[in-house]
Parts: structure tokens; C-alpha cells; sequence
């Protein structure tokens, strides 16, 4: 592969003018594309073979035109202090906002608290609401009518009363345009401090904003075709941008080390692209895996946000293999900093940081191992309590009005108020569809945690019905999940009595069942993730031991982070620092998203920064020295890329969705814990401790397995390189002491 690459990148060298046309037409054409394709669908959020899910999909069979997945929104009206709401002024302000709610758009419904049978007033008489069904789903519902939301409130404020709304149609598409632009602001500052040269800072980040670019424009111009929602994009433009730059990074950087040693441009950007053009590509498979594996949770919208995150990291690898030594041929000397250029840079002879902080890991190897095993394992313990859930009005910041509705619901009608439980009976096979019905109705009725259940509403054919089931605990709750699996687990007593089927959904049950579903996956996904990953990574360094500690490195960090998001977010350690307003369940999608994420990008740094041990080894080089070889030249590169990764991440701590927040702050600290604790800590400790053993494979595997040289020695040879012998595979006779400077 080596060999091939740094074909590949002298052609790309020498036939620049003709790759970057190929690349600045691939963007206008997507460009076009995306400027002619028709408007993205909105987001189908299903989740196959749910209960909660076969329950809509009967409803929309038995109750067509009701849209039962329609956005929804409540409006809460509140007296002033010792007035009631059914007062006369207060009752005709209540009755002109919902008038004029009636002439809002996309409006399907509009339901009377008055004309309600009194259900929609608080016992106190103090409190009333007023719920809006939409033809819409929430992702589609539009600016004006979150306008004619807005004013229909403040109409109501205008005239005494407190006036809060919330609801699905008050769900807006979360901006991250800001925070993208924070993070390549702080990986611009980071390039030029690693590079010290605009034209070498100014690589990586024109060609990853050049791949986003292609891919973003693809996705659009795809979207209607393939199905793909909005939101496919905002995985692959934040994914996309991470590993784009990291890429350009990694092979900029070894052009330089290339030009430095005297190579001519051309051969000097060969050379970058067949070595670490080589960890590039293993790094993006690693990645690609980690993305495409997501199918395994079976819900369409997450395997397709997948998917296009993972065609955006194809293109951000073939950008690095292409346009990168195009690009540097068009640069030449200027991709070096001044001071080299001119012949100033002085070799003081001086270790790197890098170098005396690996010589310090491998002299004092048991300590430190022990220390960042131990750091990681007290950081992970919160995670033993963490609940999991999805968000819903009550996570929302205290300040927001669907907090403040929240939260009114709650005082005037109870916590279980803000997530019924809808329950669709199926009773078509049933001679008597009603008394199978209001038998069903009253065994529910007496079931624990249940405050009341609401008149059955039947469809026109009469053999179906729902039922709204009010528990007494607030949605996110144990006891609430409980009465849904209890009302489940009596679903053969009711076949059996009624001859009907009875189904549990709504949102807090298809919260439930999402949790449960994203629960059951993990596991497959990790062993899907991590075991192909061990077989590339087998290949890449000819050893069983190293990708072994990969992968258990990793579930260490993610652990950790994991314990980190919990302490934060459900137990409100340092939560006024991070800005969180309300504590809560872990969102569900955020353990199963951190793995992939986290898990491609920390194979990412595994790979560049162990490759150049590998190198060094089989160059010769005994296995400490070799450890500390590789940190020589890869840990300030490892290092600015895991910096430029935490910033973009840690970029929307600061946004006002918690969830995002959340997802924000958990791969930020996911990153910073793999790269600083375990790749430049516990790695090179385990790599010290195993010496020659880390690097050993059974004969029998190695002749099965292809030889990828991912190291380049093949490559070396044929360029007729000298290969220095020594205490490493190529090497022979000679004890590790003997080369080993931090040894002896």
C-alpha cells in the first residue's frame, strides 16, 4: 500500500493544476446540485419493531387524515393571584386567544378548555390550557406559525394573565453555525503555533472546509432522492470537519520531516502520502466502521445521519491522499516556517517535549500506568448510576416558556400530566368492541400510578379505540416505565377476556422504547465496532497485543467520559461552570453516539502515533527507543489535532439546548481523556512494559495475513533507503540495552 500511495501522491504532486480543477468541479458540481435539488424530507423518526411504533402505524391505518404524529402544542393560561380563570374578563381572554389560535397555519385542531367538559381546568380553578394538533410533523412546522404561537400568547399576557405554551411544535432545529466557525477559529491559532508558517496552518483547513463543502452539497442534492432529512447534516459537517483536518495534518506534517531531510518536493509529498497517507487510510476505515456500524440499532434516522456522516470522512481521506500533495506542490518551500527557510532554524540539540515526556513514561512505566488506569477508573464511577432517557419540556432550561408550561401543568394537574400514555385498542377481532373497551378502560383504571384515564375515542368503523392513560409520576420516571411494561404484560388477560389487542404509545412510551432498543444494541455495537477495527488495526501493526490495548484503552476513556456526563448533568457537579439549569436522565442516543464518534477518532491517534513506533522498530530501533522515536515526531501533531477536536466539540457546551450541550461537552472530554491520558500515557507505559512482546504475531497469522506496510519499509527498499539494523524485527544479535538510550 505504501508503495502505491507515494505513487499516488508524486502523481498528484506533479499533475497539481489537473487535481485541484477535479477537486473545485467536484464542488460546483455538488454546489449545483444542491442549489437545484428539491427541499430535504423531514425528519421520519421511526423506530421499528416497537410496540410504540406499531401502535402509530395502526393508527394511521385505522384513523387516516389524523396525523397521528403530528406536532402539538399546549397553551397554559394562569389567573392572576386569587382570581380564577373561569372569571369573566379572565374567561374571555382565554376564549379570544384560542379564537385567534384557531386561524393559525397548519392548524389541524383547536380544543375549547371551556368546551371541554371542564377536563382542561385545574381542580383550583386557577389554571386552563388549550391544545393545538397540527397536520405537520414538528421538524415541518414553520416560522410563522411559531409567530402566530407567539403572539397568540403574548395577547393573552397583554390582558393580565400568565400565558405559557409548550409542545412539540415549539421544537426548533438547533443552529451549530457559530460553534463551527468558534472551532476553526481555535484550529487555525493551533496550525500556525504547530507550523509556524500561514501556508502550512492555511492546508488543512481550506481542504477540510473543501470535503464538508462536497459533502454537505451531496447530501442536499441527494436528500429528497435517497431520503435523507436535514439533519443527516449536522453529524457530517462536525464529523467531516474533525477528520479533515486531522488528515491534511498528519500528511502536511510528514512532508515537511520529508522536506527537512533534504528530499525534493516531489519525493518529499510521495513520501508524506505512502506513510502517512497509509494511516490515513486505516485511520478512515476505523472511522467509517465506527459509522456505518450504527445501522446495527435498526432506526432509520440514525443509520442514514450515519451513513452520509461516513461518506463525508471517504471524501475527507481522498482529499488527503489528492489534494493535499497538490496543493503542497503549489506551495513548495513556503510549507516550511521562515526561519528554515532561510537557514536559521538552529538544532540546539535539545529533546522535544514530546521526547521527554515519552522518556519519562518509559523510565517511570508502572507509576504512570497505574496512575492513568486508576484516574480513568474514578472518573467512570459515576456512570454506575446513570439513567437514561429523552428529553422532554422538563430538561428544558428553567427560563424557557416549555419549561414554564411544564411546569404549570404539573402544579394544576399533576406530574404525570405532561406525558399521558396512549392506548390503542385493537378491536376488531372482538364481538362486543365497545364492552372490550370499557372493560379494558376499567382494568387500567386500577392499575398502580394511574390518576385517571380519559373516555375512549373511537374510529368511524368502530373497531378501534384510543385511550389517554394520565400517570401520577412525571414522564421521565421509574414508576411511569413501570405502569407502561404493566400495562404490556397484561396484554394476553386482555386478548384473552376482550378478544382485542391492546398497544401502549405516545411519546413517553416511544421514550422508553427507544431507550430499551438503543440499551439492547450497545453491546452488538461494540462488538460489530471493535472487532473489526482490532482486525484492520492487526494488519497495520502486525500484533495481537497493540490492538488489544487500542480497544481496551478506548472503552476506558469512554467509560470515564461517560462517569464525566453523568456527574455533570445528573448529578450537577460543576454544573453552573458548564451552564446546566437542569439536571436529568442521560439522553439514550448519547452513549451509543459517543462510542462511534469517539471510537474512530481515538484510532485516529492510535494509528498515527504508534505507526511511527512501529516504523522505528522495524527500522531497527529497540522497542523503548522506538516509543520514544515515535513521540518525537508524532506527539505535537497527535497533540494539536486532539486540541482541535476538543475545541470544536467543546464549542457547544454553550449552546442553550441541553441535549447538545450534553453531546458537546461528552466528546470533548471523551477526546481530551483517549488522546492525554490514554495515547500519551497509559500507550507508551503498556508499550515499555511489553517491549518485544507487543510486537509479536503467531507465524501462522502472520503468513495469512496480507502485508499491508503500512510502516513503509517495503517502500524504503525499493527507493534503496538504508534500513538500519538492530534490536528490532529487522534486526538481529543486538540486546535492547544496546540501543536503548533511556535504558541504560
Amino acid at each position: 500500500m505504501a508503495t502505491f500511495l507515494y505513487k499516488l501522491g508524486r502523481l498528484a504532486f506533479r499533475r497539481r493544476r489537473f487535481v485541484v480543477l477535479i477537486w473545485v468541479a467536484l464542488l460546483a458540481l455538488a454546489g449545483v446540485g444542491a442549489a437545484t435539488a428539491p427541499s430535504a424530507p423531514s425528519d421520519n423518526f421511526t423506530v421499528p419493531g416497537t410496540e410504540a411504533q406499531q401502535a402509530f402505524d395502526l393508527l394511521h391505518e385505522r384513523f387516516p387524515g389524523t396525523n397521528a404524529d403530528g406536532a402539538s402544542a399546549r397553551m397554559v393560561f394562569q389567573a392572576p393571584d386569587g382570581q380564577k380563570i373561569t372569571a369573566g374578563p379572565n374567561k374571555a381572554a382565554v376564549e379570544k386567544v384560542v379564537d385567534e389560535l384557531k386561524s393559525t397555519p397548519q392548524k389541524a385542531t383547536v380544543a375549547d378548555p371551556f368546551a371541554a367538559g371542564g377536563d382542561a381546568i385545574s381542580k383550583d380553578g386557577t389554571t386552563a390550557y388549550a391544545s393545538v394538533s397540527y397536520t405537520a410533523k414538528s421538524s415541518d412546522i414553520t416560522d410563522a406559525t411559531h409567530t402566530a404561537l407567539e403572539d397568540a400568547a403574548q395577547h393573552g399576557r397583554d390582558a393580565g394573565l400568565t400565558v405559557e405554551t409548550g409542545g412539540t411544535a415549539l421544537q426548533a432545529s438547533v443552529e451549530t453555525g457559530n460553534s463551527e466557525i468558534i472551532g476553526v477559529g481555535i484550529a487555525a491559532v493551533v496550525l500556525l503555533i504547530t507550523f509556524s508558517s500561514l501556508v502550512a496552518a492555511g492546508l488543512p483547513l481550506l481542504t477540510a472546509i473543501m470535503g464538508v463543502g462536497i459533502g454537505i452539497a451531496s447530501i442536499t442534492a441527494l436528500a429528497s432522492t435517497l431520503g435523507l432529512s436535514s439533519t443527516s447534516s449536522t453529524l457530517a459537517s462536525m464529523i467531516g470537519l474533525a477528520v479533515g483536518i486531522d488528515y491534511a495534518l498528519f500528511i502536511v506534517s510528514r512532508h515537511r520531516h520529508e522536506l527537512m531531510e533534504g528530499r525534493e518536493g516531489e519525493d518529499a509529498a510521495g513520501r508524506a502520502v505512502g506513510t502517512a497517507g497509509s494511516a490515513v487510510v486505516f485511520a478512515g476505515l476505523t472511522v467509517l466502521i465506527a459509522l456505518a456500524g450504527l445501522a446495527v440499532v435498526n432506526i432509520p434516522m440514525l443509520t442514514k445521519m450515519g451513513l452520509a456522516a461516513a461518506a463525508t470522512v471517504a471524501i475527507a481521506v481522498l482529499i488527503a491522499l489528492t489534494l493535499i500533495p497538490a496543493l503542497l506542490g503549489f506551495a513548495g518551500p513556503k510549507a516550511l516556517s521562515r526561519k528554515v527557510r532561510k537557514g536559521r532554524a538552529v538544532d540546539t540539540g535539545k529533546p522535544n517535549m514530546g521526547t521527554r515526556w515519552a522518556r519519562m513514561v518509559v523510565r517511570r512505566r508502572v507509576p504512570v500506568l497505574v496512575a492513568g488506569v486508576v484516574a480513568l477508573g474514578l472518573a467512570a464511577i459515576p456512570m454506575t448510576s446513570m439513567q437514561l432517557g429523552l428529553p422532554d419540556d422538563g430538561s428544558q432550561p428553567v427560563s424557557t416558556t416549555q419549561r414554564k408550561a411544564y411546569d404549570l401543568l404539573s402544579d394544576g394537574y399533576g406530574p404525570g400530566f405532561n406525558g399521558p400514555l396512549m392506548v390503542v385498542v385493537d378491536a376488531a377481532a372482538s364481538d362486543d368492541p365497545k364492552a372490550a373497551v370499557d372493560r379494558i378502560k376499567t382494568t387500567i383504571t386500577g392499575f398502580p400510578d394511574v390518576k385517571t384515564v380519559n373516555a375512549p375515542a373511537f374510529n368511524t368503523k368502530g373497531d378501534t379505540a384510543t385511550l389517554s392513560v394520565v400517570p401520577d409520576s412525571k414522564p421521565s420516571s421509574a414508576q411511569t416505565e413501570d405502569l407502561v411494561h404493566a400495562i404490556r404484560g397484561h396484554q394476553g388477560e386482555f386478548t384473552g377476556t376482550t378478544g382485542a389487542h391492546v398497544l401502549v404509545t405516545g411519546t413517553t412510551a416511544m421514550n422508553i422504547d427507544v431507550s430499551q432498543k438503543l440499551n439492547d444494541a450497545l453491546v452488538p455495537y461494540l462488538a460489530l465496532v471493535v472487532g473489526l477495527a482490532f482486525l484492520l488495526l492487526m494488519l497495520v501493526f502486525r500484533s495481537v497485543l497493540v490492538p488489544l490495548k487500542a480497544a481496551l484503552g478506548f472503552l476506558l476513556s469512554v467509560l470515564a467520559a461517560l462517569g464525566a456526563v453523568v456527574a455533570v448533568f445528573q448529578w450537577g457537579w460543576l454544573s453552573g461552570l458548564m451552564g446546566v439549569e437542569q439536571t436529568g436522565p442521560i439522553m439514550s442516543m448519547m452513549p451509543i453516539f459517543m462510542i462511534g464518534v469517539v471510537f474512530g477518532l481515538a484510532m485516529d491517534y492510535e494509528v498515527f502515533l504508534v505507526t511511527r513506533m512501529r516504523e522505528a522498530y522495524v527500522h531497527g530501533e529497540s522497542p523503548s527507543q522506538a516509543v520514544v522515536t515515535g513521540f518525537n515526531h508524532g506527539a505535537r501533531v497527535v497533540s494539536a489535532a486532539a486540541v482541535i477536536m476538543i475545541s470544536v466539540f467543546a464549542g457547544f457546551i454553550g449552546s442553550s439546548e441541553s441535549m447538545i450541550k450534553m453531546m458537546g461537552f461528552g466528546l470533548a472530554i471523551a477526546v481530551a481523556f483517549d488522546a492525554f491520558i490514554v495515547r500519551m500515557t497509559i500507550v507508551p507505559a503498556v508499550l515499555a512494559l511489553l517491549g518485544r512482546s507487543a510486537w509479536w504475531l503467531p507465524r501462522w497469522l502472520d503468513r495469512a495475513l496480507p502485508n499491508v506496510d503500512v510502516e513503509g519499509e517495503q517502500l524504503r527498499k525499493s527507493l534503496g533507503d538504508t534500513v538500519t539494523t538492530g534490536g528490532g524485527a529487522s534486526g538481529t544479535g543486538a540486546s535492547e540495552e544496546e540501543h536503548d538510550p533511556v535504558r541504560v
